[in-house]
């Protein structure tokens, strides 16, 4: 399978990360390790999650996703096969938040620990703190990477601004450099990424790696109407989407689906891992059928017809 390389870093991954924030919450232990195993079986080898994932499922604390996967890699013995992306910065409630050097420090010791491991490929900064400053945060970076804990850093939901100004403080500091970012963008969200950041990315050779990759599940066709809400856990979320542009798009995915032969979620995750920058889309899966989609869509060369289908029905 194609593999990409997040920005200048060395790290090369298949071109869909899992995104990790289903499990536990959605996703148990033994199906978390089922689901993993079908996704390396596939020719996959990158994961997304952070240290507050899943917080918000009762009676979690935050953690619970890093642990099953630092359980399955050490189950496994197939760490060194896999690229692990994990995140600091969001509020963990109790244990504090934000990208101060002594928060930094204390989540990255209990990110290595839960995922058994002595270093992290991926080290992200969740969300931006403008409470501290770029410098310390990007020089307590510059001592993980130094110390061998952290092969590379990430920055998400980062403006176009402020990572800007955090490429030229590392540039002038000799500190390293966000590699990628992590920002929502997909067939329906894609003015926020595509106005400033886009062109940052190229400019600056960051690998990007989009959260929301189906939109929450709507780029699947799943929830078409009100009575559709009620499908899932992430229905709920759906009024967002589920309007006269929302249902063009899904228009359009049908036709490209029908065309090819295929699903909307494979032609969603085709278009979006085929756009400038893109390294490769995070997206999420809770039954192994689904996985098929996956690797159709890392092999799909959608046509012209295809290409303009969809901009025309998702342009903001």
């Amino acid at each position: 399978m194609d593999r990409r390389e997040l920005g200048n870093s060395g790290i090369h991954i298949a071109p869909i990360m899992f995104g990790g924030n289903v499990f536990g919450w959605t996703v148990d232990r033994d199906k978390a390790f089922a689901l993993l195993d079908a996704f390396v079986d596939a020719g996959f080898n990158a994961v997304d999650t952070a240290n507050v994932y899943s917080d918000w499922a009762p009676g979690n604390v935050g953690g619970e996703s890093e642990a099953i996967i630092g359980a399955w890699m050490k189950a496994r013995g197939n760490r060194a096969d896999i690229v692990v992306a994990t995140k600091v910065g969001w509020d963990h409630g109790a244990r504090g938040k934000g990208l101060s050097r002594a928060h930094i420090m204390q989540e990255v010791e209990a990110s290595l620990a839960r995922l058994q491991t002595d270093y992290i490929d991926l080290y992200q900064a969740h969300k931006d703190d403008p409470l501290a400053p770029l410098e310390e945060t990007l020089e307590t970076f510059a001592e993980l990477v130094a110390a061998g804990k952290v092969r590379a850093i990430g920055a998400s939901n980062y403006s176009a601004a402020r990572l800007r100004q955090a490429l030229e403080i590392s540039d002038r500091e000799g500190f390293p450099r966000f590699v990628t970012l992590q920002p929502r963008y997909n067939l329906y969200d894609r003015e926020g990424f595509e106005r400033e950041l886009q062109p940052l990315c190229r400019a600056e050779n960051i690998g990007v790696i989009p959260y929301y990759a189906l939109a929450s599940g709507f780029l699947t066709g799943k929830y078409r109407s009100q009575a559709d809400f009620a499908k899932s856990r992430r229905g709920g979320g759906m009024g967002n989407y589920l309007n006269p542009r929302g249902l063009r798009i899904l228009a359009g995915l049908d036709v490209v689906a029908k065309a090819y032969g295929i699903t909307p979620s494979a032609v969603a995750l085709a278009w979006l891992m085929r756009q400038p920058t893109i390294a490769a889309p995070i997206a999420s899966v809770s039954n192994i059928s689904q996985l098929r989609d996956f690797s159709i869509a890392s092999r799909l060369d959608l046509g012209d017809f295809a290409q303009t289908r969809l901009e025309e029905a998702s342009k903001p």
